[in-house]
């Protein structure tokens, strides 16, 4: 999921330049209307907690009968996921890479791509957004 109006912004020297406040980055990518009236229909709480990925494992995938819907799904579950990572393990944060993908960068430097598993995650099931998160989040 390429986010055009995040960037690439060219500064003076034409690099690209991320916006200034991160915080509101994270604040939009966290927001996931899809994936949260999907959940919500279904009983389950997101509240960016890695428990909340374990009960979105645990859905019953009626998405996937809507081959509209299920990518948009997916980006919002990849960002969701992202969102809990983000939120939970110490230094991560987002980045939006000069293509306007959205990463999650962790302490170490080392950037982890979201939304391409949260596709697939939409459109299988494999790999679970929790294994995902621990692989992730694993020192």
């Amino acid at each position: 999921m390429k986010i055009p109006f995040l960037g690439p912004r060219h500064g003076k020297s034409g690099d690209s330049a991320l916006p200034a406040d991160p915080e509101a980055i994270a604040a939009l990518l966290s927001e996931c209307e899809l994936l949260r009236s999907q959940a919500d229909r279904a009983g389950v709480r997101l509240d960016d907690t890695p428990a909340s990925l374990e009960a979105l494992d645990q859905m019953v995938p009626l998405w996937r009968d809507d081959p509209e819907t299920m990518p948009w799904l997916g980006n919002d579950a990849g960002l969701y996921l992202g969102t809990v990572v983000v939120r939970t393990v110490p230094g991560a944060v987002w980045r939006i890479r000069r293509d306007g993908e959205p990463v999650v960068r962790l302490a170490s430097g080392r950037e982890v791509e979201v939304t391409g598993p949260g596709r697939q995650w939409a459109g299988s099931g494999v790999p679970e957004l929790s294994q995902l998160y621990a692989e992730i989040a694993e020192p």
